[in-house]
């Protein structure tokens, strides 16, 4: 079952995204990788800016992911599964939730580079990897730069409810 998550459930949604972000580990740069991933102190401030929604197995959050609307667009922010509940649609129930609410006509999310099954799982649901990173990174993002030196951007149109691919002219 999928709900909008309240301060209550800051412990949980800090447990889920520093247990699933464990999957980072040898993949991502050393220097960007660190435990825990998110700090509380940092959860606590996002959760002012993102609206996170989960998923409950049995009353227990398992998965969670937030929205974040950024001047014309909005952000996907923090999808992370607990590594137990992952590969059993999770994920993608709570992304077709989060593409039903977004309410800005393009969808964007960024992730590590070298984090290749989040780029496939977000290409599966027809994101595009977007080639100008580095502008897009910094203007809906806060993030440091080396982050966006290690990230990609990916996005998806939405018009009226019927979904589109982002289609960038490069170069």
């Amino acid at each position: 079952m999928i709900r909008k998550c309240n301060g209550k459930d800051a412990g949980f949604i800090y447990n889920i995204i520093n247990e699933a972000a464990k999957a980072y580990e040898g993949v991502i740069e050393a220097d960007c990788y660190h435990q825990p991933y998110m700090p509380e102190e940092e959860l606590e401030q996002e959760m002012k800016r993102v609206t996170f929604y989960g998923w409950e197995v049995d009353g227990e959050l398992v998965g969670v992911m937030g929205i974040e609307p950024i001047k014309d667009v909005t952000l996907i922010r923090h999808a992370y599964v607990l590594p137990q509940y992952q590969n059993q649609g999770i994920g993608n129930r709570l992304l077709d939730y989060i593409k039903s609410l977004t309410i800005t006509s393009t969808l964007l999310v960024g992730t590590w580079a070298a984090a290749h099954w989040a780029i496939a799982f977000y290409r599966k649901h027809g994101f595009n990897l977007l080639p100008d990173k580095d502008k897009l990174l910094a203007d809906y993002w806060d993030i440091p730069k080396r982050q966006i030196e290690t990230s990609i951007v990916m996005g998806i149109k939405t018009n009226n409810n019927q979904k589109e691919l982002l289609w960038v002219r490069s170069g």
